[in-house]
């Protein structure tokens, strides 16, 4: 693949291929535009909303944005920063040094780079000729935001003073330490700079000073995402500075990594194991799980059953439509099954649960058969549900030999497929591919398959033990479709080489 910029030409051209192939019905147009239509519910484009999604894959909000920075800057400097901007966020260090060594004003004349990468002297002498900067959109973000999720302190620790003092000049310009930013375009929920701090870029000290500085401890994402970091300063910190895991889903998310002390720890600040009604919470909502279903579907052991159980769970317990006995035995979780016999709470199995409950460990009975549509809500998604947990393909397979749905998208749109992408599990990825599942699925993120084995390389919590770059090459072999913009993407240079390599062997396959 050449590294010879794009021209705004090149775009266009890359516009009106996009446009032709749309009007033609061509899966892969259709796919791109479904992905990021410019105009919901609109079937007839015309020639503004193509360049609108051509100005998307390189990472501007319109195609005014990119051809005004394109003329400004030179379209070869803009896409260096859109890299470096990105490699700050992630938190590669070594492309961001990359980047600066090949170009040491890369980030001159960008506020928000310069938040991100702590410049000091720069912003003040940019907040000395114009304070209103510190309140101004700079890309995607607001600079107190380009700060807090830049995860640059990680690569850089000695700059935790530079970082701290550019947080006081932005708030003393009038940047809110309460800010926030939709996850996605027209998003209503907010990521607050907060969870930035803590729950993205795993950043102690800056955390501290935004709840130092009034930051709301109860932002409804910086204490789900404080169990994942591997450690729990984060969690501390947030509990101390008063924020309430009542009625969230801290303890839930604590449970998938089997984490006691952070269960233990939310349970002593106010969080209940089996107190999650629809009143209390303010509406339905997907992960209002009950707490031993919870600890079932996710391998918990005896001693996190215990814990739940000693903290009120109740054993009796139904979830749409599934006991937490019949639940735990069609997981395979002997731990929370044992309990519940313990306890006196244990029921009967229906036809179809004992056949589910077998299909854990097997032999199935020759011509065995479940109807899925008359299985209770809980069941439906549970080939998606185990997938990601160690050694359960082989009972995938015999889940799908009894019927169950091996496609089906979940209440994210995910499929199983782009689950097994996400986690960086080639086995089971490659097995479901031969079972024809539809390749071209875009979720509800609006992710591919690509993207989404992208994003799990970079976000799954088990990414360092998974291998995503053979579920990328899976993916590639199977002749899933690829947008330039993908073949940019990936942080990761594994990922990116495989990408970059394959976009050189087949050029007309990226769209």
């Amino acid at each position: 693949m050449s590294d010879t910029p794009l021209s705004l030409d090149d775009l266009r051209r890359a516009a009106r291929r996009l446009h032709r192939a749309y009007d033609a019905g061509q899966p892969w147009a259709m796919q791109r535009v479904a992905q990021d239509s410019p105009r919901a519910g609109e079937t007839v484009l015309k020639r503004a909303d193509f360049l609108y999604l051509i100005a998307r894959e390189q990472g501007f909000a319109s195609w005014p944005a990119l051809k005004l920075a394109a003329e400004t800057k030179g379209l070869d400097r803009v896409t260096s920063q859109h890299r470096l901007r990105g490699a700050l966020y992630w938190g590669n260090g070594p492309l961001v040094e990359r980047l600066l060594e090949d170009t040491p004003d890369l980030a001159s004349g960008d506020f928000g780079l310069q938040c991100a990468l702590y410049d000091r002297a720069a912003l003040e002498q940019a907040l000395a000729r114009d304070p209103g900067l510190a309140l101004r959109w700079v890309g995607p973000r607001r600079p107190m935001l380009h700060l807090v999720f830049s995860r640059w302190i990680k690569h850089r620790p000695e700059m935790a003073g530079d970082m701290l003092a550019v947080a006081d000049l932005l708030r003393a310009n009038g940047a809110d330490v309460n800010d926030g930013y939709p996850a996605q375009e027209g998003d209503d929920h907010l990521l607050s700079a907060l969870y930035g701090a803590i729950g993205h870029a795993d950043n102690m000290a800056l955390g501290r000073w935004l709840l130092d500085h009034g930051a709301d401890p109860n932002d409804n994402e910086s204490l789900y995402h404080a169990t994942e970091l591997g450690h729990h300063d984060g969690l501390k910190l947030l509990l101390d500075a008063g924020a309430n895991p009542r009625g969230t889903n801290a303890l839930l998310r604590a449970m998938d990594f089997h984490d006691h002390a952070a269960v233990e720890l939310l349970l002593a600040h106010g969080a209940k194991a089996d107190d999650y009604n629809v009143a209390e919470i303010g509406g339905e909502a997907p992960w209002v799980v009950p707490a031993l279903h919870q600890a079932a579907r996710r391998g918990c052991d005896a001693r996190m059953v215990a814990i739940l159980l000693e903290a009120g769970a109740d054993p009796a317990r139904v979830y749409r439509g599934a006991n937490a006995y019949a639940f735990a035995c069609v997981h395979g979780n002997k731990a929370v099954s044992a309990a519940i016999v313990a306890h006196g709470a244990a029921q009967p199995l229906t036809a179809h649960e004992a056949l589910l409950a077998q299909a854990v460990a097997g032999p199935l009975p020759e011509g065995a058969r479940v109807d899925p549509d008359h299985l209770p809500e809980a069941y439906q998604d549970l080939i998606r549900e185990i997938l990601h947990l160690p050694g359960r393909l082989p009972q995938i397979k015999r889940l799908v030999a009894l019927g169950l749905p091996f496609d089906r998208p979940d209440g994210m749109g995910l499929t199983p497929l782009q689950i097994a992408g996400w986690e960086g599990l080639p086995d089971v990825m490659a097995w479901l591919i031969t079972l024809g599942p539809d390749l071209t699925h875009v979720n509800a993120y609006g992710g591919t398959l690509i993207s989404t084995i992208i994003h799990g390389s970079e976000n799954a919590p088990e990414a360092s033990t998974r291998d995503h770059a053979a579920c990328l090459r899976l993916a590639l072999a199977a002749r899933v479709t690829v947008q330039r913009r993908e073949v940019a993407a990936p942080q990761r240079e594994d990922l990116r080489a495989v990408l970059e390599d394959w976009a050189e062997a087949y050029p007309a396959r990226v769209v």
